[in-house]
């Protein structure tokens, strides 16, 4: 829903936020649908057999980990475009731009992708019959070898920790600007505290938003760094349906909160626009009505 009214240009938002907006939401759904349905749903449940053919399944874990970069690096990539369009005057007009904001989205893409190619290598096949390998297992080689524990810590600072310090940075910067603005616009305004001034409401709320975002990212991935930091993944293929260890139990949450913050910084960009949810509730009435009329 998001993908398609965003795309309909009709919410009041440049082209270039929408194309950020619209980049998240591809990639937010993707990884619903590659990471939490395909992938581990599959791996629980066994709904599709096919999908645990060898090459299958190493491509699926190649592509649940390469989108997830996606949707955390457009974040970053749209606070760094609203940095720069508060704080930085003169590179405004030539940063925020459509084709600077596609130019960013395809980047990301393709960086992502080809930085998750190792990762296909250290799944094995469990089993081969007739000639057929299933299963993905981690090969021994991933599971003892110094070389690819240090790549494992590099992946987690890469994903999230610079994105969370990037994010927190320029959220930060922003605010700092937006309150020194709002001391000079009183100072302005001879401080008359019971006048209202709508734009140091709309300032406010920019500011409640992007804390908001801030705090919401960095919550929903905490117990995935900490378990990364520390541990490595265990019983990622469910071969083991009742494995309960503390560390075990650590390592899903953090899976599980990791995979819904990708769906909630699209639901807070968008359902916090008025403009946006005037344009969901002609849709609904659209759907529940004929053509909109009763």
């Amino acid at each position: 829903m998001a993908i398609v009214i965003l795309s309909r240009g009709k919410c009041g938002l440049s082209k270039c936020i929408t194309r950020y907006l619209v980049g998240m939401a591809t990639a937010d759904l993707m990884g619903v649908i590659f990471t939490a349905i395909i992938l581990h749903c599959n791996r629980i449940y066994n709904y599709a057999d096919f999908l645990f053919i060898h090459p299958i399944c190493a491509l699926i874990l190649v592509l649940s980990i390469a989108i997830t970069d996606c949707s955390v690096w457009f974040t970053v990539g749209f606070t760094f475009d609203r940095f720069v369009a508060i704080c930085c005057q003169k590179l405004r007009e030539r940063y925020c731009t459509e084709r600077t904001a596609a130019a960013v989205l395809v980047t990301v893409v393709v960086v992502s992708f080809a930085r998750c190619v190792p990762f296909y290598f250290i799944m094995e096949p469990e089993i081969v019959i007739n000639n057929v390998r299933w299963r993905c297992v981690y090969t021994s080689e991933y599971l003892t070898s110094p070389a690819w524990k240090d790549y494992e810590l590099f992946d987690s600072i890469l994903t999230p920790l610079l994105p969370i310090c990037l994010i927190l940075l320029f959220n930060v910067l922003t605010v700092r600007h937006i309150v020194l603005a709002n001391r000079v616009r009183r100072s302005l305004r001879n401080n008359s505290v019971n006048q209202k001034d709508p734009e140091l409401k709309n300032r406010r709320n920019s500011m409640i938003l992007l804390f908001a975002l801030s705090a919401n990212f960095v919550l929903l991935w905490l117990p995935y760094v900490v378990h990364s930091m520390n541990w490595q993944m265990q019983n990622y293929s469910y071969t083991d349906k009742y494995l309960n260890t503390p560390v075990y139990i650590l390592q899903q949450v953090g899976l599980m909160m990791k995979f819904l913050s990708t769906c909630t910084n699209t639901c807070i960009y968008t359902l916090t626009q008025r403009k946006f949810r005037g344009e969901l509730r002609n849709g609904v009435k659209y759907l529940l009505t004929l053509n909109g009329r009763c």
